[in-house]
């Protein structure tokens, strides 16, 4: 018996055979044993079997797979191919230093980029306290009470904020929002208006705030032009009108400024970008959101707390309450689901590392250089600084702002140019006196900044620092402490900062040390290759809105990936815009929307989706101003064709769409698939076809060709970009011709700006590209793979998640199946029968499998009671061979119960068992070998739990959102130290 292609009967030490060998874990030889337990022949043969003939290709018009080497070199020249400046353009994206201790140990260690969303807090503690400390970042700069693990950028951030005060205050029409807020937000917001029908007004809410139908205002401090206002009027006036304030903030600014919370905001978001995050061409960036108290049930996203585990010991979790979206469904008041975890990490450690001092005096010394640089322009004919009143931006008037953009360019500076006759300059936090005067003498002006006066104003009584007083209104100075927290004023060296990360790194069980069997989510190798790119600085050091011909490079890279993605899925075009899987559904929606109003139905409004859709999908249809309707599942988990068409003959034309899964969150390729299409089509509605699920079908078949109009998909799955503890993510949406019109613009366009409420091609992130910065790993994963290795990489998918069923299926059986009995890339096994006899739950089961050294599958999703397990085709036989055992084992753990111990006594429910409780006194009715060595192989590589479980309760009243204090975690040390002894 062989496998399908002649690659994989390589020896291991060939150092010639392709990539895709790599990227794939099984070798020939495990292949030809998986498959002899499933009875076929060949990986061509299963998956001839698994997926409908009806939808099958025959292949990809695509390359043949290229080395690492090669690969490498070819993203060499790619990236020469763009022009790096000393960026000052601002308007929302800054120069910042990663330091090389976060970046090398945290950025580039997989033990960060590889993990998973925290939902499994026990073996999650390290980055839920690096989560937490960000938390603390914004709750102790903004003033507020809350604040949340991270939104997706800046713009989007703003446009939640608007979303949660229409939903909090229930009157009004009207977001007022201040003309000095960054065009791409106010474009975002407008698109999101027009998707859920409320009014956007555009005005200077420094003068005031005029009108009376009002829900919430937004104040940009500072505003995009630099300027520091007061906003005292327009707060109390929407205060009295019972709306809401939101404050856009700079987090460095915040160091100096006078908090958000100590000028009236009630919400304060923005982007922790300049906290350590390069430019990255425009994302992945930690957007953030924090409120007062009152708001914490309206907050998107996911929020840390403390709370317990079963020892009484403080121990971080998910505060869920509503923010898990999926379960809300149509109730649902966000679709947020990727953040941007891994980046926030590194703004969390930023501040860790520079602490409340270190912070100061970079924002003192950016401010002070502003204030220079502006004081040089005054000496200047013919030049006019505009807002006296700034932070790091400096207005210029000019006789003309392009020839003054094309003078700084030649002279290696990026500028900002605002109108015709004013430009920005926004200095960062590595711009020097040096570059200063270097752009002063580019601009013409004879004036220089002194280096020695500049060294000696460094000094002052100001901050925690003694830094000189900021130079604006003294009345919005800092008064308030931040950062007091031990964490934020212990890591100083490098050394303790170093040590810090790998502590907490070790809490965590990553991809790095294990299997992560979550079904929907594909947790498959992020190659080290594939990585290597993202952090060069000819690309992570580009600005988003730096001139095209300096973006050249960027341009080539994600042209040709939105053709790979195109070819792959059989739609026509493709957009890298939106920078979540989230975000790509709703810009899919938002474009069949604009679709059925341009063609004179706006009265299609109504989404079907089916029980098996992915969980974000309803959500999305929601924030796009549609009504859900649930289609049925049959028994065999496919769709209900007798409910879907009694739906679509309800609704008639008022169909906008349905929301397919493909192949379904049950696990199965639907062999109606193309009835399903067909019969929507034929209702006059769209086919969404959701891509969460395309590792199962690359290579194998196209949405775009058997029926859908539209898909997103998901880079950070099916593309190998690490999913980073909860984000980076990457939603591209992709579509057939016909919907092309639609997708999403480009939000600082003028027009976009100006009239998003009327314009087709609506805005979902506030840059073009998204999160442009890791796209270079999944053009480097197709690029590696080739066409015959990204198809045997679905084969082999289907093989593991197939083997799996196969191995477990008599004790746990798989709870759909598909045509001849096969699963897709992942199944769903069912415990409830085991519930109702022993009490064991499948959370249970979840927990026990910590102390086998896993990560628990997806829990209760999509069905109460089951655990769905994707393997991956990057996990070797050994691999499942260890979960396949370790389930086994837990099985008979659960058959001794009645006999060897009662549920209560079983190592089920006590797990998972740190080490600590299994060096107390020992009275169980199992062994502590059993415990924590229920298998002999553990005791090679044993990953023991920091904590005990954790109450995942919903409605833990006592969960603290920010950093404890340290004598918390002290004391419980002590007592465990007293009783050891």
């Amino acid at each position: 018996m062989t496998s399908s292609l002649a690659h994989t009967t390589r020896p291991t030490g060939d150092t010639k055979r392709p990539f895709s060998d790599r990227h794939i874990g099984p070798r020939a030889t495990d292949i030809e044993e998986m498959l002899e337990e499933l009875g076929y022949d060949s990986l061509e043969a299963l998956s001839n079997a698994a997926v409908p003939e009806s939808i099958q290709i025959d292949g990809l018009d695509f390359h043949s797979g290229h080395s690492e080497v090669a690969v490498l070199s070819e993203l060499r020249d790619i990236a020469a191919k763009n022009t790096t400046r000393k960026q000052m353009i601002g308007q929302g994206y800054y120069d910042t230093i990663t330091p090389a201790v976060i970046r090398r140990n945290l950025v580039e260690n997989p033990a960060w980029y590889t993990a998973y969303t925290p939902y499994q807090p026990e073996i999650s503690q390290g980055r839920l306290e690096a989560l937490l400390n960000f938390q603390q970042v914004i709750q102790d700069l903004t003033g507020l009470d809350i604040a949340n693990a991270s939104l997706l950028d800046e713009a989007t951030a703003v446009a939640e904020a608007v979303l949660l005060m229409r939903r909090a205050v229930k009157k009004g029409t009207t977001v007022v929002l201040d003309s000095e807020l960054h065009p791409q937000t106010i474009a975002v917001v407008r698109a999101r208006a027009r998707a859920m029908d409320f009014r956007v007004a555009v005005a200077d809410l420094s003068a005031g705030l005029i009108g009376e139908d009002i829900f919430g205002i937004v104040c940009a401090q500072p505003g995009t032009t630099g300027a520091i206002r007061t906003f005292a009027e327009a707060v109390d006036g929407a205060h009295d009108r019972g709306a809401l304030v939101t404050f856009a903030a700079d987090l460095l600014a915040l160091t100096l400024l006078k908090d958000p919370a100590s000028q009236g905001a009630d919400i304060a978001v923005g982007s922790a970008q300049r906290f350590g995050v390069p430019l990255f061409f425009g994302g992945p960036h930690a957007g953030f959101m924090a409120v007062k108290s009152g708001l914490q049930r309206q907050l998107p996203g996911r929020i840390v707390g403390v709370s317990k585990d079963a020892q009484g010991k403080p121990a971080y979790r998910l505060a869920l309450q509503t923010r898990e979206q999926h379960i809300r469904r149509q109730k649902a008041t966000s679709n947020i689901c990727t953040a941007q975890a891994l980046l926030a990490n590194v703004a969390s450690m930023y501040a860790v590392y520079h602490g409340p001092v270190g912070l100061t005096r970079i924002a003192s010394r950016v401010h002070r250089l502003a204030q220079a640089f502006a004081a040089a322009i005054d000496t200047a004919p013919g030049a006019e600084v505009v807002t006296r009143e700034f932070f790091d931006t400096v207005a210029i008037r000019v006789v003309n702002s392009e020839t003054a953009r094309l003078v700084a360019d030649a002279a290696g500076f990026n500028i900002r140019v605002i109108d015709p006759t004013t430009i920005g300059v926004s200095f960062g936090e590595s711009h020097t006196v040096t570059d200063a005067n270097a752009l002063l003498a580019a601009l013409g002006v004879t004036a220089r900044i002194e280096t020695d006066d500049f060294k000696a104003a460094a000094a002052g009584t100001f901050g925690p620092n003694t830094v000189p007083e900021p130079q604006f209104d003294s009345a919005l100075h800092r008064t308030t402490e931040f950062l007091t927290h031990p964490v934020f004023n212990s890591h100083g060296s490098e050394t303790s900062m170093m040590r810090y990360l790998r502590t907490l790194a070790d809490r965590d069980l990553a991809l790095d040390r294990t299997m992560i069997p979550l079904g929907s989510c594909t947790m498959k190798l992020n190659a080290a290759a594939e990585m290597e790119a993202i952090t060069w600085p000819e690309f992570a050091n580009i600005h988003p809105f730096a001139p095209t011909e300096q973006t050249l490079g960027w341009r080539e890279l994600i042209f040709r990936l939105e053709s790979a993605l195109a070819e792959i899925t059989g739609y026509d075009r493709v957009s890298l815009q939106p920078n979540a899987g989230s975000q790509g559904e709703l810009a899919g929606l938002l474009a069949i929307r604009s679709y059925h109003v341009a063609n004179g139905e706006p009265e299609r409004t109504v989404c079907l989706i089916p029980q098996s859709a992915h969980g974000t999908n309803a959500a999305s249809a929601v924030l796009a101003g549609l009504q859900v309707q649930v289609v049925g599942t049959a028994e065999d988990g496919s769709v209900d064709m007798a409910d879907l068409e009694a739906k679509i003959e309800k609704n008639g034309d008022r169909l906008a769409a349905i929301m397919i899964t493909y192949p379904s969150t049950h696990g199965v390729f639907e062999p109606q698939v193309r009835e399903v299409c067909d019969r929507v089509h034929a209702a006059g509605g769209q086919v969404y076809v959701d891509g969460a699920n395309l590792n199962a079908m690359v290579g194998l078949a196209k949405p775009g060709e058997f029926g859908g109009d539209v898909s997103h998909l998901n880079l950070h799955k099916t593309f190998c970009i690490p999913h980073g503890g909860g984000g980076p993510g990457v939603g591209p949406v992709a579509v057939r011709a016909h919907l092309a019109p639609y997708l999403p613009g480009d939000a600082t366009s003028a027009e976009l700006v100006a009239n998003a409420e009327d314009a087709n091609n609506l805005p979902i992130s506030g840059s073009m590209f998204g999160s442009a910065g890791v796209l270079p790993i999944s053009f480097a994963y197709l690029e590696l793979m080739g066409a015959e290795g990204l198809r045997e990489a679905s084969r082999v998918a289907l093989l593991g998640a197939n083997y799996i069923a196969s191995k477990l299926g008599d004790i746990f059986p798989p709870l759909y199946s598909g045509q001849n009995g096969l699963v897709a890339h992942e199944t769903i096994l069912d415990l409830r029968d085991m519930t109702a006899k022993t009490g064991v739950t499948a959370e249970d089961v979840a927990k026990r499998l910590i102390d086998y050294g896993f990560h628990a599958p997806t829990l209760s999703f999509p069905v109460p009671g089951t655990l769905m397990v994707e393997p991956t085709e990057s996990e070797d036989k050994s691999e499942l061979d260890r979960f396949i055992e370790a389930m086994r084992s837990i099985h008979a753990e659960i058959e001794a119960i009645g006999t060897d111990y009662s549920y209560e006594e079983s190592p089920l429910a006590a797990a998972p068992h740190p080490a600590t409780v299994v060096m107390d006194d020992w009275d169980a009715k199992y062994t502590r070998e059993q415990a924590v060595f229920p298998v002999s192989g553990l005791r090679q590589t044993k990953y023991f739990p920091p904590v005990s479980r954790i109450d995942g309760a919903y409605g833990d009243r006592n969960l603290v959102c920010s950093c404890p204090p340290p004598e918390a975690f002290e004391e419980n040390s002590a007592a465990d130290e007293n009783e050891d002894d």
